[in-house]
């Protein structure tokens, strides 16, 4: 099980740290299980699938199936290709702020509000994470 606890913190991108602060349990707790010295408890394991509501308990248990549960929504980027590694940025400046006068719809020109497209028209062509530390990353989509 350490081994997919491990796995799990890779495509998370998160420190033993992070993940213990976010199930609240000791960090050393945590160093434990993946020295191989401790096995996790069950409360440790109900703490993860409760933070973690995404995460397969078959998974996560038996090493069975998906590490994630099957989306129970229609799949946003069906038919494209995911191969495709994100771009991983260092820094974003924060350009957040701005006046409170300013209104969303000020940003618009009339001329970009005028142009319509169908659903069935509009592809993603990029996709940007933005992460809490200032970082973020960029995904681009292969069209087919």
């Amino acid at each position: 099980m350490k081994d997919r606890i491990l796995e799990f913190l890779r495509r998370e991108n998160k420190t033993s740290a992070q993940m213990a602060e976010d199930i609240r349990v000791q960090p050393s707790g945590i160093s434990h299980i993946l020295s191989g010295r401790n096995k996790p408890s069950l409360d440790f394991i109900l703490k993860m699938l409760e933070k973690y509501p995404f995460l397969s308990t078959e998974w996560l248990l038996f090493g069975k199936g998906s590490m994630y549960k099957e989306p129970t929504m229609g799949d946003l980027f069906a038919g494209m290709d995911m191969d495709q590694k994100p771009v991983k940025h260092e820094t974003v400046p924060d350009t957040r702020r701005q006046p409170e006068s300013a209104s969303p719809a000020a940003e618009f020109t009339g001329e970009q509000m005028t142009e319509e497209r169908t659903l069935s028209e509009q592809r993603a062509v990029r996709i940007v994470w933005f992460y809490k530390d200032n970082t973020f990353e960029e995904f681009f989509p292969v069209k087919h």
